[in-house]
């Protein structure tokens, strides 16, 4: 396989190796998608990478990354009433942007047919929390499938699509982490590409449109009548399997990722249990379900974090008078984490000890140090707390955002003291520096965070006279998720736009905007010091592109060479400012001789070091000629 597209535009049937955000890709192909939309976040970017990879003009559908998740949201809720099939994806903590949106698309008449893909991170791999989508599902009156493998996302998209076009109305395809990036050999079917009819298919008779007190109660319960038919196709869905190990002592319900964990421990239990997996967690196939309990003296209920299958079915048990036993969560460590082989072998063993032994914990002779999330070499962000931190005393207070520079709060940074959610660092600036005449406060947010959700905590500093110095760290990229483009750019996903400058927005709201290169380590120091002395709301751009996104770029040109700075070991007096104040991971300290050196695999010579050394001993970047030498 050259690329992606030689797949995902393939008319005929195929199979390839891919992992699911990959196979959710060839399935909005087969389905007819016609338009699909996004926010940049983790476990979900690869699905942008997938669609990347076919030239627009031979992509079947439109996409677009949007300035947050709830824009994303309305844009493909505008597509599905004009007639369109369409798509949104995002992370879990998107949802969260999205919600006054989407917590009102269950009211209505979707014509189109609206898929919501969530990528849900159990682990909090790349995530402030582990929160559990399924509760907004309910919120909602939206139906959830949940695939525990690649084909069955790439199956269940198709699946989702179907009922949405029949019943008008949303489904959510929850994906979780290992189920996003897991890769397996998956069965594709033919893809015809039907002739596409643009024509705009809007009309408020479909409607209504406006959930206004009046309308709200019917649109209510239309929106409960198709969960009711969608309960029927639960109860015969394809994806609810029985595994029949002749035990009617014991089973276990369960959906999604689980499901495979509990089948790979299974042939080492010395007494296997039924098993019911089921395809959709909401709504629930309850004929089934209640089948399964009245056969079965125990049963264990296996869900990934919160106790949402285990209620809905002890309320199904008390209800049909069922006398069984059902054990759900028993402590909180079932709340807690993904569900791989490990963590399932721990859990059934809590229930079934006879059955299942505890996972065996291997001993490390010699532990691995640890090894911290930090900065990339060369990051702006990295030169710019440096100075930073020299404007303030460390009793002031910082608050972070969230992106790259989320990382500063780290040993030997310290600056953002405390994170919420994107854009939530001007907010919260200006309540600890209400009654605040000791401690100043300065507030960090990325520039991709500032097209998302910045600017409302932004314009209520200035309507509200709030005093403190916002830091908007500019890299000119979306870095953390995978350098997607932002309004600030001058690119959208497909082709050049026009770049809004954070400056000039700023300036139009009439605020006072200092800006310079974080490289520029004396000048940012002067700048913020500057910015925060005086009274009101200041702001300082501080600016450097992303240098990984940067390097990658360079390397690709003809005539590149790489460069790397050395350290004059007769100049250095091992003071140390490399690594305990500016802390590069470029370099090493050696505990043996006390020296430092420097990693050529990761030195970009990018020189912001430099200016960081007391006696300076780190010499300017050279040509690098050869393997473990400079010129």
């Amino acid at each position: 396989m050259k690329n992606f597209s030689d797949f995902l535009l393939n008319k005929e049937s195929i199979s390839e190796i891919v992992m699911g955000n990959t196979a959710i890709v060839r399935a909005m192909v087969e389905s007819g998608t016609r338009v699909v939309t996004s926010y940049p976040g983790s476990p979900t970017p690869e699905i942008a990478t997938a669609i990347k990879s076919m030239n627009k003009d031979e992509r079947p559908f439109y996409f677009e990354f949007s300035t947050n998740e709830k824009v994303a949201t309305e844009v493909a809720y505008g597509a599905t009433i004009n007639g369109h099939l369409s798509c949104v994806f995002y992370k879990s903590v998107g949802l969260n942007v999205a919600a006054d949106t989407f917590v009102q698309l269950g009211l209505m008449n979707l014509i189109g047919g609206m898929i919501v893909v969530l990528g849900d991170d159990p682990g909090a791999n790349s995530s402030q929390n582990e929160q559990d989508n399924r509760h907004l599902a309910h919120l909602s009156y939206i139906p959830v499938f949940e695939p525990s493998s690649p084909q069955e996302v790439y199956e269940m998209y198709l699946e989702a699509a179907e009922l949405s076009i029949k019943n008008q109305m949303p489904v959510i395809l929850r994906l979780t982490t290992h189920v996003c990036h897991q890769k397996q050999k998956v069965q594709f079917g033919e893809w015809n590409n039907p002739e596409f009819d643009p024509k705009p298919r809007f009309d408020v008779k479909n409607g209504p449109y406006i959930p206004i007190t009046k309308k709200v109660f019917p649109m209510k319960k239309n929106a409960l009548n198709k969960l009711v038919e969608i309960k029927k196709y639960s109860e015969n869905s394809k994806f609810n399997e029985y595994y029949d190990n002749n035990n009617k002592d014991k089973g276990v319900i369960t959906c999604g990722l689980p499901v495979l964990s509990l089948l790979d421990i299974l042939p080492e239990a010395k007494v296997k249990p039924d098993v019911l997996k089921l395809g959709m967690p909401y709504p629930l196939a309850e004929n089934q379900i209640i089948k399964f309990l009245k056969e079965h003296r125990v049963v264990k209920i296996l869900e990934e974090l919160d106790p949402i299958m285990e209620k809905d079915i002890k309320i199904l048990a008390f209800d049909n008078k069922i006398d069984v036993e059902i054990i759900g969560k028993q402590d909180f460590g079932d709340w807690i984490g993904e569900y791989t082989p490990d963590k399932v072998t721990e859990i059934m063993n809590k229930v079934w000890p006879e059955d299942f032994k505890k996972p065996v914990k291997l001993e490390i002779e010699k532990p691995l140090p640890p090894r911290p999330p930090q900065m990339c070499p060369g990051c702006g962000h990295r030169s710019a707390f440096y100075a930073i931190k020299q404007a303030f005393k460390t009793t002031d207070i910082s608050v972070g955002d969230i992106g790259c520079h989320t990382l500063g709060f780290l040993p030997p940074y310290e600056m953002g003291q405390l994170l919420m959610s994107m854009g939530a660092s001007s907010g919260l600036a200006a309540g600890l520096r209400l009654f605040n005449t000791e401690r100043k406060v300065v507030a960090f947010i990325g520039d991709s965070t500032f097209f998302h959700a910045g600017s409302a905590g932004i314009l209520n500093a200035i309507f509200n006279k709030h005093d403190f110095t916002l830091i908007v760290m500019e890299n000119g990229t979306t870095a953390m998720t995978g350098h997607q483009n932002h309004p600030g750019t001058g690119k959208n996903f497909d082709e050049i736009s026009e770049a809004i400058s954070i400056k000039q927005v700023l300036e139009g709201y009439g605020v006072n905007v200092r800006e310079v290169d974080t490289y520029n380590q004396k000048k940012l120091t002067e700048l913020v010091k500057e910015a925060s002395e005086e009274e009101g709301f200041n702001v300082v751009i501080a600016r450097h592109n992303c240098m990984l996104k940067q390097n990658r770029e360079n390397k690709r040109k003809s005539g590149y060479k790489l460069r790397q700075v050395d350290i004059n070991q007769e100049k250095c007096d091992q003071k140390y400012a490399c690594v305990s104040d500016f802390a590069c991971p470029t370099f090493n300290y050696e505990k043996e001789t006390g020296k430092i050196s420097v990693n050529p695999d990761l030195c970009i010579g990018d020189g912001s070091c430099l200016q960081t050394c007391p006696s300076k001993a780190v010499t300017p970047p050279k040509i690098v000629e050869e393997e473990g030498g400079q010129s």
